[in-house]
């Protein structure tokens, strides 16, 4: 359709990290930072992908990837991704949390193919909690104005709130462990452990 909106991706690498105690989009899973392993991906599937970082971060990025500098207009992911359509405001937007170990290629497939434009959103959702995961979402232009609207109201809400009460659609990957988050450093712990088994076979 001449009227889709372009897909663009977005890796969400500017949160603090606190529970990690060290910047997790640096984090090594996969023989290289897991920022790049992301980006990576989303080169793949997209027509151009970028990543969100804090001002701060800019320095470390040395020129290796497209970027989008938070405009800290909002809390939370939020963040990075309203300033992902302030930047772009008339395209689709893959977002990736950069703290995902085991997603893969095929499940972005599976997610692009199953973009329903007649919606808002088109969100993987793991079968067990069937709750819509955010960082793992095609983001349309007009639910991202939509989601301006709900931020004009409810300003300290997340993106998972917004879409629980939205028309969008769910996709369930082959495995819940494609959403899984490593958050702490025990999450970082079980991913590698879990990775190497997954490779030794």
């Amino acid at each position: 359709m001449s009227n889709t909106p372009k897909l663009y991706g977005l890796v969400l690498g500017g949160g603090r990290s606190t529970r990690m105690g060290s910047d997790k989009r640096l984090l090594n899973y996969h023989g290289s930072e897991q920022q790049a392993c992301m980006y990576n991906l989303l080169e793949q599937v997209c027509e151009a992908s970028y990543l969100s970082i804090r001002q701060d971060q800019v320095s470390s990025n040395e020129g290796r990837f497209n970027v989008i500098i938070d405009k800290n207009r909002y809390q939370g992911p939020f963040n990075g991704i309203m300033s992902a359509h302030a930047a772009y405001p008339k395209v689709a937007w893959l977002v990736l949390a950069c703290d995902l170990p085991f997603m893969d290629k095929e499940s972005l497939k599976t997610l692009i193919a199953k973009r329903n434009l007649l919606k808002g959103a088109t969100a993987m959702a793991t079968k067990k909690t069937d709750i819509p995961e955010p960082l793992v979402t095609i983001w349309e232009p007009k639910g991202l104005e939509k989601a301006k609207e709900f931020l004009e109201v409810s300003k300290n809400s997340g993106p998972t709130e917004f879409l629980r009460n939205s028309e969008i659609d769910k996709v369930y990957p082959s495995t819940d462990d494609v959403l899984f988050n490593a958050n702490s450093r025990e999450d970082f712990d079980q991913a590698k452990t879990r990775l190497k088994a997954l490779q030794d076979g």
